[in-house]
């Protein structure tokens, strides 16, 4: 690639970038509500009463060697008891097995306080009729709940985590095999313990067996894992101030709740660590997640909904993502791939993509799928992505590429996207989308973009997608390869001096691609038809 391109891509993001840094320095959590692009109903904080309940007043001892979890629960069941307050985390070092929350509980650790979650696996009880692993902080159907301060909760995940060879560094595997714990039959998985690598081969003799018990789980729990921060099916919860680091599997992981704030929040979990996504919203409404750092073994910052609503509506719904910064995952901003509960109105704008394997991914599959529609993500700073900058797919861990499989309500459908003003340094694929056949990718809008990449756009199965103000400048020579692609609209397209072939266009399917306002023409070799596209399938205006 030409080095004027990579001036011209790294101009645009550092105005862009300092732009946004003087319009947002003074957004409050409002700004951000009423500047959705649809209409969602106020999102506030939670209100605490002023009584402190020092958990050093209940017996807590911060010297890292004492379990302080009979402390903990003193303290957040006398809050409660009292009509709320705040459960004061002093600085120290606080050993403790779970902390269970209750309603009108602020759980505030001060800056110097960090909190270790024990080791001892012993401690976290198979939870029921589930049966899964007690999460480190839980809470349910709680009203007025927060975590707040600037404190440290570290999870001990590395006693629990699983480690894939071939995402370790040879040192860190060989420390690790070395500290104990066993290696798969393979070679290719590191498991903590035994139990955890026989963990899920015993879980499958569970299936169709009645009137299980916590002790039939009971073999499976270093296997299932804690996820670090789990608060079900609540209102007006707030999460503000504190790092996350070392979780055994996600870290924070909201669940069915109304009225969530989550800002504020740094997320440190390994590069390596398994399963170790960092903000997984499920099933949650009226929420806005602002002003939060991210690095984590999986998905950043991500959507999931799963189940049908009583009234029918969508699972996940009315949902701001802003102001944040996701330094390593597996997507900077991630829907799916669980999607069967839908979704509907998410806003994600001003937020750093840096060194994510993808960028925005969108992600299901036939079984996991549901509607996923208005969704608008813009002003998004992306830098070193290794995969796609921008990718939808419907085979995720899918490789079965079946025709003519009907569509049901498990199919994912995903259509009205609203990207818009996207800048990125360095991919691998500029936009990626791959639909199925019985359901495109469809009604996908992409505006005010520029994307330096070694590929640029491949589109299979996709239909009504519009590019408008788009420059991709890319090594490789052809800058659209569509498959079963059509009504495409291609206004004011911009590429690099590499390029000899605007399109190459294949499959019986592929009609419709309407190209204005670019200069085609003046390509060596401009549009290429092949393999059942109709001979004029492309239209250059």
């Amino acid at each position: 690639m030409k080095l004027a391109g990579i001036y011209v891509v790294l101009a645009c993001v550092l105005w862009s970038v300092a732009a946004r840094a003087q319009n947002n320095s003074a957004k409050t959590l409002n700004d951000y509500v009423t500047h959705a692009p649809f209409k969602m109903a106020p999102v506030t904080d939670p209100v605490f009463k002023s009584a402190i309940f020092n958990i050093k007043d209940y017996g807590a001892i911060g010297d890292g060697q004492t379990l302080c979890s009979a402390a903990f629960e003193k303290a957040i069941v006398a809050c409660n008891a009292a009509g709320g307050g705040t459960v004061l985390v002093p600085p120290g070092t606080w050993l403790t097995g779970p902390i269970e929350l209750k309603s009108n509980v602020n759980l505030h650790a001060d800056r110097g306080a960090l909190v270790v979650f024990s080791t001892d696996h012993t401690l976290y009880p198979i939870l029921m009729p589930e049966g899964k692993t007690k999460s480190s902080i839980y809470g349910n159907k709680l009203k007025n709940v927060a975590i707040t301060g600037e404190g440290i909760f570290d999870g001990g995940g590395d006693t629990w985590r699983p480690l894939k060879k071939s995402k370790a560094a040879p040192t860190l595997w060989n420390d690790l095999v070395k500290a104990g714990g066993v290696v798969s039959a393979d070679g290719s998985m590191y498991w903590p313990t035994k139990a955890a690598m026989d963990g899920e081969a015993y879980l499958k003799t569970l299936k169709g067996r009645k009137d299980l018990t916590a002790a039939d789980y009971l073999p499976t729990r270093d296997f299932m894992r804690p996820t670090m921060v789990v608060i079900n099916g609540s209102d007006n919860v707030l999460i503000d101030g504190p790092t996350f680091k070392n979780s055994p599997m996600y870290v924070l992981n909201p669940h069915n709740d109304n009225n969530l704030i989550i800002r504020n929040v740094q997320v440190n979990n390994e590069y390596y660590a398994q399963n170790g996504d960092g903000i997984d919203l499920s099933s949650c409404r009226n929420s806005v997640v602002y002003n939060c750092t991210v690095n984590a073994g999986d998905d950043g910052i991500c959507m999931k909904s799963s189940g049908k609503t009583a009234d029918g509506s969508e699972a996940l719904q009315n949902i701001v993502i802003a102001n944040s910064i996701v330094y390593h995952a597996h997507g900077g901003f991630v829907i799916g791939s669980n999607t069967d509960g839908g979704m509907r109105n998410v806003y994600v704008t001003n937020c750093d993509f840096v060194n994510t394997d993808i960028g925005i991914r969108v992600k299901s599959s036939r079984g996991r799928g549901g509607l996923v529609h208005d969704i608008y993500v813009e002003n998004i700073y992306m830098h070193d992505i290794l995969n796609e900058a921008i990718l939808f797919s419907t085979y995720y861990e899918d490789d079965k590429k079946l025709k003519n499989v009907e569509v049901n309500e498990r199919t994912p459908i995903f259509r009205d996207f609203y990207i818009n003003n996207i800048f990125c340094n360095n991919a691998k694929t500029a936009i990626s989308i791959t639909g199925l056949p019985e359901m495109a990718v469809n009604h996908i809008n992409f505006s005010n973009m520029v994307i330096s990449a070694a590929v640029p756009v491949v589109s299979v199965e996709a239909s009504d997608i519009s590019l408008k103000n788009v420059k991709i400048l890319s090594p490789k020579t052809t800058l659209f390869t569509l498959e079963n692609s059509r009504n495409f609209t291609l206004d004011n397209i911009s590429y690099g001096s590499n390029t000899t072939t605007f399109i190459s266009a294949t499959g019986d399917k592929t009609t419709g691609i309407n190209v204005s306002n670019t200069p085609v023409k003046s390509l060596a070799k401009g549009v290429v038809l092949a393999d059942g596209a109709d001979k004029n399938a492309v239209v250059i205006k």
